[in-house]
C-alpha cells in the first residue's frame, strides 16, 4: 500500500518526494550533455586544487580510508569523506558551476556526493545519472522558495540548500521510498548550515560548504535507510529550514514544485570562465571590453558601476576592503578587484587570484578607483548583468553595459570551451596532457556503464 497522501494533505517534503519518484530525467533532451559537462568541469577543478593547502588540510583531517576515490589522489576514503574532500576541492577556487537563479553551486555538491555513493553502492551509470539530475534540480528549485533571503540572513545558500539537494540526488539514485526520502529530508534539515562570515577576511570556510553538504546528505540518507525519523514539515514548519535560514514562513513552495519533472532548471546551469564570484562575471566582461578599446589606464580618473542591491553586502562592501583585498581568496569576492583585473590583465583566471597578483600595486591602484551605485531595477537574481562607466582625467566618459555574462544561459560556454578549461585546470594541478586525456575518456563512459568505476582515473 502506498504511503502517498493527496497533495492537499501532504507536506512539502512529501510532495517533493512524490515528484522525485515520478520523474524521468533521462527522457529530457540535453540532460546527458549537461551531466557530462559537470563531470568534466568538476574533475578538472579537483585536479587544479589538489596541491592547495586547504585540500591537504581536508585530507589530513580524515583518519580512516575506504572504497571511494579522491580525484587526483591515490588515497581512497570512506563515502562521506570522499564526498567532503571532492566537494571542497572542486569549489575551492570558485571556478565552478552556478545556477543563475540562485545563485547556488549545484554541481560541486551533487557530483561529489553521487560519485562517492556510486562507488560505495556499486551503482549503475543510469542510476548515477538519475541522481545527478534530480539532486541538481532540487537545489536549483529550492532557490525559488525565498529568493535572496538566505544570503541576507547571513548564510550560504549552497550550504543550506545543498544538503537537501544531496539527499534528493542520493535518494533518487538509491531508489528510496517516499517515506525514506521524507525522513532523509527531515534529518538533513538538522545538518544544514554555513555562515558567510568568510567575507570579513578572506578565510576559507566557504570552500568547505559544498563538501559538508555532500557528506551530510549521504549521512541523512543512510540514517533514513536505517529507519531513523525526521520531521515531515522540515521545509515549511515553524521551526523548519526556511524559518531558520531565511527568516520567513512565507516561502513560495508552489513555485519550487510547479513543473517538476517537466521543466528542468538544472539544464541552465552556468559554467564559469572566471575564477571568482559569479555576480562579478558580467563586470569582468565589461572590463575586458574596455581593455579592447585601448584606453590609457594611467588617464582613468574613476570607474563607476551600477549594481544590484542584493549583491552589495557580498561583493562591494566594505568598499575599502574590496578595493584592497587582503588575500587571493578575499579578492574572489571583490567586484572592484575583478574589474581592475579585467582591464589590466584581460582575464580573471586562477593566476589572477594568486597571492602575488593580488598584491600587484597597479591592480590595487586601479581597483581603488572603482565605486558603485545601486540600480533599483536590476533583475538580480534572475539575471546577472554588468555595467561600467569610466571617466577619464580629461573629462571624457566611456560606458559599457551588458545584460548577461559569458558562460550564463544567454551566452553559454561551448563544449570546446569546457574542454579547454578542463585541460588547463589539469595542467595547473600538475597532470600531463596524456593523463588529462585518460581522465576525459574515463569520465565520458561513466553514465553508460553497467557499474560506475573510477579505477581508470589517473593520479
Amino acid at each position: 500500500m502506498s504511503d502517498s497522501k493527496p497533495a492537499s494533505e501532504a507536506t512539502i517534503s512529501e510532495r517533493l518526494a512524490q515528484h522525485i519518484l515520478a520523474c524521468s530525467p533521462e527522457k529530457s533532451a540535453g540532460a546527458r550533455a549537461i551531466a557530462d559537462r559537470l563531470l568534466l568541469d568538476i574533475s578538472g577543478l579537483c585536479v587544479a586544487a589538489r596541491d592547495e593547502l586547504y585540500v591537504k588540510a581536508a585530507l589530513a583531517s580524515v583518519d580512516g580510508d575506504g572504497p571511494c576515490t579522491v580525484i587526483g589522489f591515490d588515497r581512497k576514503l570512506g563515502t562521506e569523506d570522499a564526498a567532503f574532500v571532492n566537494g571542497m576541492a572542486s569549489h575551492g577556487e570558485d571556478f565552478d558551476d552556478t545556477y543563475e537563479g540562485g545563485p547556488v553551486h549545484a554541481g560541486v555538491v551533487i557530483v561529489p556526493a553521487l560519485l562517492a555513493a556510486a562507488e560505495r553502492h556499486q551503482l549503475s551509470g543510469a542510476d548515477f545519472f538519475r541522481g545527478i539530475a534530480v539532486g541538481a534540480e532540487v537545489m536549483c528549485r529550492l532557490c525559488k522558495v525565498a529568493p535572496m533571503r538566505i544570503h541576507k540572513a547571513g548564510f550560504h545558500p549552497t550550504a543550506v540548500l545543498g544538503v537537501m539537494g544531496a539527499v534528493a540526488g542520493i535518494g533518487a539514485a538509491l531508489r528510496l521510498t517516499e517515506k525514506q526520502l521524507v525522513n532523509a529530508f527531515g534529518i538533513a534539515g538538522s545538518m544544514a548550515g554555513g555562515i558567510i562570515e568568510y567575507l570579513a577576511d578572506g578565510s576559507w570556510t566557504k570552500r568547505m560548504h559544498p563538501g559538508w553538504a555532500a557528506q551530510s546528505g549521504y549521512r541523512a540518507v543512510r540514517l533514513a535507510l536505517g529507519g531513523f525519523e525526521g520531521p515531515r514539515t522540515v521545509f515549511e514548519g515553524h521551526h523548519g529550514l526556511f524559518h531558520g535560514f531565511a527568516n520567513t514562513l512565507d516561502g513560495n513552495f508552489e513555485a519550487m514544485l510547479h513543473g517538476f519533472g517537466e521543466q528542468w532548471l538544472w539544464q541552465t546551469i552556468a559554467f564559469k570562465p572566471y575564477a571568482c564570484g559569479t555576480m562579478s562575471h558580467p563586470y569582468i566582461d565589461c572590463a575586458r571590453a574596455f581593455r579592447a578599446r585601448g584606453l590609457d589606464i594611467e588617464q582613468i580618473e574613476k570607474i563607476e558601476a551600477e549594481t544590484a542591491e542584493g549583491i552589495v553586502h557580498r561583493l562591494w562592501e566594505p568598499l575599502a576592503m574590496k578595493q584592497s583585498p587582503p588575500n587571493g581568496y578575499a579578492a574572489k569576492f571583490s567586484t572592484p578587484y575583478a574589474i581592475a583585473a579585467g582591464i589590466l590583465r584581460g582575464d580573471a583566471g586562477l593566476v589572477e587570484y594568486d597571492e602575488a597578483a593580488v598584491k600587484d600595486p597597479a591592480l590595487r591602484q586601479l581597483a581603488a578607483k572603482v565605486s558603485y551605485i545601486i540600480d533599483p531595477a536590476n533583475p538580480y537574481p534572475n539575471q546577472f548583468t554588468g555595467h561600467i562607466r569610466v571617466t577619464m582625467k580629461n573629462g571624457e566618459v566611456f560606458e559599457h553595459r551588458q545584460g548577461f555574462f559569458k558562460g550564463g544561459a544567454e551566452n553559454p560556454l561551448s563544449d570546446d570551451d569546457i574542454q579547454r578549461k578542463f585541460y588547463a585546470n589539469c595542467e595547473y594541478g600538475g597532470m600531463t596532457t596524456a593523463q588529462a586525456a585518460q581522465m576525459e575518456v574515463a569520465l565520458a563512459g561513466l553514465i553508460d556503464a553497467a557499474r560506475v568505476d573510477l579505477s581508470k582515473l589517473p593520479v
